[in-house]
């Protein structure tokens, strides 16, 4: 059986939860302890010594890299396909993928620092909150255009792209930055909640408990530690947040990368 170290609301974890349902493939889930703090250990850790989810575990092979853990699925379980049929329509899928795991990403991660985590308030966390709202309606205009008359992002089938896409919309949606009514984006998300691997996949990550209330406290404390990877530190940073970067080192309740041992 396979086992995917994941947490529910990882959009990188949830492309590979979406890849593996598509394909009808088996699967145990497991929430490594130690994430927030930054003190991961054990099985995780050794199938991914950056202390990241998602990781996957199918007997010997140990992958990490929700990029690679979806190269791993297609090439062992083929069918059905996920990438399209020409190399063009194949490279237009991962630049997708490619923009939502880094651009994208960084300002649904920075909304989360901001509203969850309270790293900003008053005049600075609006106008970090002003720059991400514009910022995704540029990033929707890039997807539309992307889109294009089609129905996927993948060409004529669900696929790659579109797997790549869902779980950034439906967080920025989460988050009160949805795509304009009536546009295509809209159709589109409409289109892709209406199959079940996408569904449950969102659905769990609606559904999970985000336990205390006091996270912020613990962040202060700096016994909750948010992982400061290159373009959440580049966002926040050109996004009129340096501030909230400066203190977070100051307070050490930011961290990077694991080393690996």
């Amino acid at each position: 059986m396979v086992t995917i170290y994941e947490h529910p609301l990882s959009p990188y974890a949830q492309k590979v939860k979406i890849a593996l349902r598509e394909k009808n493939v088996g699967f145990d889930l497991a929430l490594p302890g130690g994430l927030g703090a930054g003190g991961a250990a054990g099985d995780f850790v050794r199938a991914n010594p950056r202390a990241e989810v998602p990781a996957l575990i199918d007997g010997d092979a140990e992958i990490f890299d929700s990029t690679i853990i979806l190269e791993y699925i297609e090439d062992n379980w083929p069918t059905p396909p996920l990438l399209p049929l020409t190399p063009a329509a194949r490279a237009k899928a991962r630049m997708i993928e490619e923009v939502m795991d880094t651009h994208f990403e960084a300002i649904n991660w920075a909304l989360g620092e901001i509203g969850w985590f309270q790293r900003a308030k008053g005049e600075l966390a609006e106008t970090l909150l002003a720059n991400a709202a514009q910022q995704t309606q540029g990033w929707y205009r890039w997807l539309e255009g992307k889109l294009g008359e089609g129905p996927w992002f993948n060409g004529e089938a669900f696929g790659w792209g579109d797997l790549s896409v869902v779980p950034y919309v439906a967080a920025s949606i989460g988050m009160g930055n949805k795509p304009a009514d009536g546009s295509p984006l809209s159709a589109w998300f409409t289109r892709v909640m209406q199959r079940p691997s996408v569904a449950q996949t969102v659905g769990e990550a609606q559904a999970f408990d985000r336990g205390t209330s006091n996270v912020p406290e613990l962040v202060a404390q700096g016994l909750f530690k948010r992982e400061y990877r290159d373009h959440r530190l580049e966002w926040m940073i050109k996004s009129g947040g340096l501030e909230v970067v400066l203190k977070g080192l100051e307070a050490d309740n930011i961290r990077f990368t694991e080393t690996f041992a």
